[in-house]
């Protein structure tokens, strides 16, 4: 990273998932998704990363192929409350940025954790993620990809599960035609002490109408700053989303 401050990648990791139990650990051609995402990390250049699980088996694997883990425990509703615990126990400076990294992206481009990483040279970043813009109707109006309006500087203004912003008298099959949009890309950079602060607060009504977590930040007043990407990262939610990574990066 480009400034003295320490940037930390934490890859929460749980083992229990309704859709798809044991997902940390399924094979990926010859590797676990754990251990995919990790190596991705590390060749993004962050000064340090670390798997956060509650679960033995994950903490085994992790130990197995070398990387370091840290136990959290099994109560956290968000993996922003299990990054937060592991973050405390690696006794970081208030000025240190963690990466909260999805643990289901065996391939995410290492570019977009720097990108992300980025953000912080200013030093009135608080909170950082990423955004894409959206080329066809079916994401734009799809209530499962969050999108985001942004200002001038960059700084989000708001997230929703509907297409913002509306364009009003015009057909909805027509507004990528007639405007920008952006999908929301759930990577998140905190300094520190914000992310120590921002886990303590209560849900927001905003939160919980849009089931957005980062809303509850917005309206108790942080700045989350974004970065654009162009890179299609493949999510696995369950076990048919397996093909859809052999496809794209095995055949």
């Amino acid at each position: 990273m480009k400034n003295s401050v320490m940037h930390i990648g934490i890859i929460p990791a749980r083992y229990a998932s309704s859709r798809f139990p044991g997902k940390p650990l399924v094979d990926i051609h010859g590797k676990s998704m754990i251990q995919r995402v990790y190596e991705q990390c590390v060749k993004s250049h962050l000064d340090r990363v670390v798997v956060a699980t509650d679960d033995e088996r994950i903490i085994e694997h992790v130990q197995d192929f070398g990387g370091e883990v840290v136990r959290t425990a099994s109560t956290h509703i968000s993996g922003t409350d299990r990054i937060a615990e592991a973050a405390k126990k690696l006794n970081l400076d208030n000025e240190s940025i963690v990466v909260n990294i999805q643990g289901d992206e065996p391939f995410i481009d290492p570019d977009d954790i720097r990108k992300l990483g980025n953000c912080f040279d200013n030093e009135a970043t608080q909170i950082a993620t990423l955004v894409k813009k959206i080329g066809d109707t079916e994401t734009l109006h799809n209530p499962n990809s969050p999108k985001v309006v942004r200002g001038v500087n960059g700084q989000a203004l708001y997230f929703s599960r509907e297409a913002i912003p509306h364009l009003k008298g015009i057909d909805k099959e027509l507004w990528l035609s007639q405007g920008t949009y952006f999908q929301h890309i759930g990577i998140y950079g905190f300094r520190y002490d914000v992310l120590q602060k921002i886990t303590t607060l209560k849900s927001s009504a905003l939160e919980q109408s849009e089931g957005l977590e980062q809303l509850r930040w917005i309206e108790n007043g942080y700045t989350i700053q974004t970065a654009e990407t162009s890179s299609d990262c493949v999510a696995v939610d369950s076990p048919e989303d397996l093909k859809r990574i052999d496809q794209k990066f095995f055949s």
